[in-house]
């Protein structure tokens, strides 16, 4: 058989509801996990607990779980489309557990160990692979967008790491890493006994080298990866390396700087089921190419590093709600033009590039701030991304859209 197969093993029942609420709280979980380390790095420079740190040092100490977690959705959403959700939520969850506990007991006192173990804490950013196909298959086409919009709203997880981490931390610096680890293993036991992969779903056949190399041919691949590395990718710069910005641009402590970051997850979080839903009902081109100009405006004007107090506020909740919904919008039109079978390689490759979209924002932010002192620089290159994607959007990915929606007319 060279084609596709049903699995038969999987024809069990389940309610398409409680798989979207399981799974957007195994997503929460994992990014919980996943960004431990992004609210301490700051305060480890200020503190000189690990030594003398540079603003690059602390750069990389909270992008290495990005880049690992990014790049691990390749493999993890090829692995999705061939075991489900089913076997690969508990699995990823269990499997973070174990760097969770040796950043909290062992890695604590020490930069290179913390490096080691953030490479491998990495494995809960894989989650969001696991999740789009599962919930994707699940809904039919015209709910698909505001399902997966619902399911990525478990990025709100990094909100919890926010406001959490670093009040735990200064109480006992173990207290995180143990809670996080108690619920990921709480999290991997509830979803092995009552995650059901849904009915009918189409399993494929080839290998796994061969669907990565077919699904990378995809030109709505490649496209969707450019969206989501800015849409996406601008959120997870912004969620790992805001309150390092909001410490050395504006004065605030690391607690309120962490806090600050939190607001501005809950905001991402809050619109990437609006992106869905609304790319639902209006299209996703439309959404998409809303989400990007205003991207462009407000990244412009916080490159003059307005006052906090005011219009710098709103500009970065602005750019909160466009990146959350413009997050939401990129997955509902994958929904839209990519087979069934497909979506778990396709989100992967996306996804990664998703996470690669928010692990050089923060190191370049880092370096230019170290030469210049200004973050300036930084927030205009974002501007001008913004800009050429909404370009990308309305020409060659809107092309895309609708020879799609030709062929299946």
């Amino acid at each position: 058989m060279t084609g596709e197969s049903r699995s038969g093993a999987e024809e069990r029942g389940g309610s398409p509801v409680l798989m979207l609420t399981l799974a957007t709280i195994g997503f929460a979980v994992n990014f919980w996990a996943w960004a431990l380390i992004s609210p301490l790095g700051p305060m480890f420079r200020k503190t000189g607990a690990l030594g003398e740190l540079s603003e690059s040092d602390v750069a990389l100490l909270v992008a290495v779980p990005v880049i690992v977690g990014s790049l691990g959705r390749i493999v993890v959403g090829a692995l999705t489309d061939k075991y489900g959700g089913r076997l690969m939520f508990p699995l990823v969850s269990a499997a973070t557990v174990v760097p969770v506990l040796f950043i909290g007991f062992v890695a604590i006192d020490s930069y290179a160990l913390l490096l080691v173990g953030g490479f491998f804490l990495g494995i809960g950013g894989t989650a969001f692979a696991v999740g789009v196909p599962f919930v994707n298959a699940w809904f039919p086409p015209e709910r698909r967008g505001f399902a997966v919009g619902v399911f990525g709203a478990g990025m709100g997880g990094t909100a919890i790491s926010a406001l959490t981490t670093v009040t735990l931390f200064e109480r006992n610096e173990t207290l995180p890493f143990v809670l996080t680890a108690v619920a990921l293993t709480a999290y991997a036991v509830i979803s092995w006994l009552l995650l059901r992969d849904a009915p009918g779903r189409v399993v494929p056949t080839t290998s796994l080298l061969s669907r990565l190399n077919a699904n990378s041919r995809l030109p709505i691949t490649w496209q969707a990866c450019i969206l989501y590395a800015v849409a996406f990718g601008g959120y997870v710069a912004f969620s790992v390396y805001l309150p390092a910005y909001l410490i050395n641009a504006h004065g605030l402590t690391p607690a309120d700087a962490a806090n600050r970051m939190a607001g501005f997850v809950v905001v991402a979080v809050i619109c990437r089921p609006v992106g869905g839903a609304l790319s639902d009902r209006l299209g996703p081109i439309p959404v998409l190419a809303g989400v990007y100009a205003l991207v462009a405006v407000c990244a412009a004007v916080a490159a003059t590093t307005p006052p906090l107090m005011g219009i710098g506020t709103v500009v970065f909740l602005a750019m909160a709600a466009a990146l959350g919904a413009g997050s939401g919008a990129v997955f509902a039109l994958i929904a839209r033009v990519t087979e069934p079978a497909r979506v778990g390689g396709v989100t992967g490759l996306v996804g990664a590039a998703g996470g690669l979209g928010g692990f050089v924002p923060p190191l370049l932010m880092g370096y230019v701030y170290g030469q210049t002192e200004s973050y300036g620089i930084g927030l205009g290159l974002l501007a001008v991304t913004a800009a050429l994607t909404l370009a990308l959007t309305l020409t060659v990915v809107r092309r895309t859209a609708q020879a799609h929606e030709g062929a299946t007319a």
